[in-house]
């Protein structure tokens, strides 16, 4: 087999797809800021259409003869990596939306149940501390609780 008949485009681009969905689950979802918008995810399946394409019309360039197998390859690679960006899209997207809502999370405004977390130092810091511990001599009139999601 000679290596300039392989069609590499279309074949890195469906590598590069599968690439692009397992990415996220297992190595973009840990950092912020790919994680609350796939957009490095979205970067790697729009260069793998890019390749997708340029292997689909490599296989059925006229200056070429191909044999039929290129091309019925090149077609079924490109509709698979269509797949897989659609099932990605399906599972970021539209999917995580119906994932039931914590019916036991606190609403906006309400009290906080008393709590012993630690703070950015390690230190136990408790709820009610917080509450009684004067600022400038008064007694504080609330406490803004900030939870960083991934960091725990």
């Amino acid at each position: 087999m000679n290596i300039r008949n392989v069609n590499w485009p279309i074949w890195a681009g469906f590598l590069l797809s599968i690439i692009a969905f397992l990415t996220y689950p297992f190595v973009f979802v840990w950092f912020p800021l790919t994680r609350d918008f796939p957009w490095a995810n979205i970067l790697l399946f729009a260069l793998a259409a890019l390749l997708v394409v340029a292997g689909i019309r490599r296989a059925f360039a006229s200056d070429r003869p191909r044999p039929r197998r290129s091309k019925i390859v090149g077609l079924v690679l490109g509709v698979l990596s269509a797949g897989v960006l659609g099932l990605f899209i399906f599972a970021v997207f539209i999917g995580s939306r119906f994932l039931p809502a914590s019916s036991q999370h606190p609403q906006v405004g309400a009290k906080a149940p008393d709590f012993t977390l630690s703070d950015s130092e390690g230190k136990s810091v408790a709820l009610a501390e917080l509450l009684s511990a004067p600022i400038n001599g008064k007694p504080p009139k609330g406490v803004l609780l900030i939870f960083y999601r991934g960091y725990w």
